[in-house]
């Protein structure tokens, strides 16, 4: 078997291939166009061949393009390769024939490959995040020339109703952002009925909109991040990759956690801290746990402990492939109301024996 290290670029790559024992067979740089790196993978003619790539943007295209190659393409975790390819020297030619090594004596950290079915419709999810994040910008930079001259309670953001007390040429940057505004709610409405059009139908979609305080665009992002419940083999790695358990840093007798540690998936952490909040606030047996949580401790452990539960709930759901039966053990007395775009034959069995 044959075994490429490929150091990816812009533009280019930096290919190293080794056989089986560790001989350099081929190395090349190469411009990142389908002609030029097919050459590079059919010169080996039909030898078992296997090829690994940091897990780095724009790795798409060149797993599509190796696996109509025949070439199993692996995606390495950046972070964690670091730790172990640490060199003194390093260019892109020491970087690609480590990478061939360790791939051949199985070294390398292997980072998560989405389906290629969900890769539009989840990075989809991702951009409508931004726009949300650019648009509350937008709100913020309003208020903040609000306050500037102590009217911001006098302004409404979404109606453009701008006070006397505002300069002339604020109310302008006012104007401008409330366009803004307008602009990127239509966008992200789009991009909602994109979203809905693929995704709302899927029975696992179905039923995490059952789970409390979870919407369309939570359920959408969970499982879309998840991608596969059978990655994770125990309810702690998973919320060790949603972000919501701390990280750990001791040595001998000293114990510290590692608040706000970046480990493992963001848009996890923020579906789930945003279900724990709204959680808190509309559903009384969970606001009465997080409550307990604070007396315990401060309000953000409290929430990430909800979002804990939640999460917990998303895990064992879809592992068993069961509908959602309570937050810890109990049930819950507010239930949703069956209607679009929940479907009854995926409500908890509590509510489905009243319909």
């Amino acid at each position: 078997m044959l075994h490429s290290g490929i150091d990816k670029h812009k533009d280019n790559c930096f290919i190293s291939t080794v056989n089986d024992q560790g001989i350099i067979v081929g190395e090349v740089r190469v411009k990142n166009t389908v002609a030029d790196i097919s050459a590079y993978f059919q010169s080996f003619g039909k030898e078992e061949h296997r090829a690994v790539v940091e897990s780095t943007t724009g790795w798409y295209w060149l797993d599509d393009l190796l696996k109509t190659l025949g070439v199993e393409l692996v995606l390495a975790h950046a972070k964690y390769l670091k730790a172990i390819a640490y060199a003194k020297v390093k260019t892109d030619k020491v970087d690609a024939r480590t990478l061939a090594q360790l791939l051949r004596m199985n070294y390398i950290p292997i980072a998560h490959k989405i389906r290629p079915e969900l890769r539009e419709v989840r990075d989809l999810t991702r951009a409508r995040l931004r726009l949300v994040w650019k648009r509350t910008s937008c709100y913020n930079s309003i208020h903040r020339l609000g306050e500037k001259f102590n009217c911001d309670h006098l302004i409404d953001p979404d109606e453009n109703v701008l006070p006397e007390e505002l300069p002339l040429l604020y109310k302008e940057q006012v104007t401008c952002l409330h366009h803004q505004i307008v602009l990127l709610t239509e966008q992200i409405k789009h991009l909602e009925h994109l979203l809905n059009e693929r995704l709302i139908d899927n029975d696992v979609i179905q039923h995490l909109l059952w789970i409390p305080a979870f919407g369309r665009i939570t359920a959408f992002s969970v499982y879309l991040e998840i991608d596969g419940i059978e990655r994770f083999a125990s309810e702690k790695q998973l919320f060790s990759y949603a972000r919501v358990v701390p990280g750990a840093n001791n040595s001998n007798h000293s114990r510290r956690h590692k608040s706000g540690n970046k480990d493992g998936n963001k848009y996890l952490k923020i579906a789930f801290t945003d279900a724990a909040v709204h959680a808190v606030r509309f559903y009384p047996e969970i606001r009465s746990f997080y409550q307990k949580m604070c007396r315990r401790s401060n309000e953000a452990i409290a929430r990430t402990i909800v979002a804990k539960e939640l999460a917990r709930i998303v895990y064992y759901m879809l592992k068993n492939n069961t509908t959602y039966q309570g937050f810890k053990g109990q049930p819950i007395q507010r239930h949703k109301v069956v209607a679009w775009p929940r479907r009854t034959t995926f409500a908890p069995a509590s509510l489905a024996a009243q319909l």
